[in-house]
């Protein structure tokens, strides 16, 4: 606590102050000042000398009231990063040492500082006990340091779980805390407060379609069954953070998990419509019946190669591991053996031409 914040509450008495358990009062030259287990009627004096005994109450009124304001998403993420449900004293003994919180990939963490202000670090959870890694303090950098995964393949969705690694903001203050999340997961924050407040405005997928035109239009024709396939494909924890919150409408949900993650999706993204259009035009192509001669292990293995690329472990599986279906040598074995000509066993796709 310092002199200006000490005035600042002494200022605000006649106003009446009320917060995370300081309660302070004045009538004329009379003050009342109230913690948990404390009551004390004074005047300026004694609530200065009520104050100095217990400067976090202070510092914590000011710094959530005066610098960072007490409304709206970015107030509400910061006192959820601190659990700031919890009494003033045992948080203030916590964030002496530090207290961090999983948002998607990354680990925001939060330390006290000078007069009680808060100081945040941001980085990748998986870095949390690296020593070398390059720091930043410019919130707008995080568009290009989340823009490529680690192994530089292009991110097309931001809530994908591919953030890299090797980066840390190691000291922000509050405000350029949310901006630095808000670039490298956008408004998510955002939706995530009004999903608290009861307030987030969801779109299903239906309204969603309906929306679409030109060569979108033709994604409203998707079967409930082809959209929860989609879903399953697209909306799982294993492909974005988002946890769903739309459905088909609003009457019918959808039979898939809508994921565990902290922040909601409220509306299927463009990515998702964009492959709902490819599955749309997949799906209206008539089934045909194929004879193909494999032994039992090679039909396994094309199964393991199909599991392998869906869940995108084909980067895991090592050269010299030939007991792995979708092992490179396996698959160009199976290739030289079943696709002399390109087609598999020998069987032509279209027949007819």
């Amino acid at each position: 606590m310092n002199a200006p914040q000490l005035d600042a509450l002494v200022a605000s008495a006649s106003q009446g102050v009320e917060f995370d358990g300081l309660s302070v009062a004045a009538d004329s030259e009379e003050y009342r000042v109230e913690i948990p287990g404390e009551r004390l009627e004074t005047d300026e004096a004694g609530l200065r000398a009520f104050a100095e005994e217990n400067p976090w109450y202070v510092s914590n009124w000011y710094y959530w009231t005066r610098t960072v304001g007490s409304e709206g998403a970015r107030y509400a993420f910061l006192r959820w990063i601190e659990d700031a449900g919890r009494p003033v004293g045992e948080r203030y003994e916590a964030l002496s040492t530090g207290v961090s919180r999983t948002w998607g990939q990354l680990r925001v963490s939060a330390t006290i500082g000078e007069d009680g202000k808060r100081r945040y670090a941001l980085g990748h959870v998986d870095d949390a006990e690296s020593a070398s890694l390059d720091t930043y303090s410019d919130p707008l950098a995080a568009r290009e340091l989340v823009k490529l995964d680690d192994r530089g393949r292009y991110r097309p969705l931001s809530t994908a779980p591919t953030l890299p690694t090797g980066w840390e903001y190691p000291n922000l203050d509050g405000e350029d805390l949310v901006r630095t999340v808000d670039f490298i997961y956008p408004a998510t924050v955002e939706n995530w407060h009004r999903e608290r407040e009861g307030e987030l405005d969801v779109t299903h997928f239906r309204e969603a379609a309906e929306r679409q035109s030109g060569i979108y239009e033709i994604v409203s024709q998707l079967s409930v069954e082809e959209l929860e396939a989609a879903a399953e494909t697209c909306c799982v924890d294993s492909q974005c953070l988002k946890r769903r919150q739309w459905d088909e409408d609003e009457e019918t949900d959808l039979d898939v998990p809508r994921g565990d993650g902290e922040f909601p999706c409220r509306e299927p993204c463009s990515l998702f419509v964009t492959a709902a259009r490819k599955f749309v035009t997949l799906g209206r192509e008539e089934m045909r019946s194929y004879e193909f001669e494999l032994t039992p292990t090679e039909k396994e293995q094309i199964e393991e190669i199909i599991d392998a690329v869906a869940e995108g472990r084909t980067d895991e599986i090592r050269e010299a591991d030939l007991n792995e279906g979708a092992n490179r040598y396996r698959a160009r074995y199976l290739r030289a053996r079943r696709m002399p000509d390109g087609e598999l066993s020998g069987t032509s796709t279209y027949p007819e031409d």
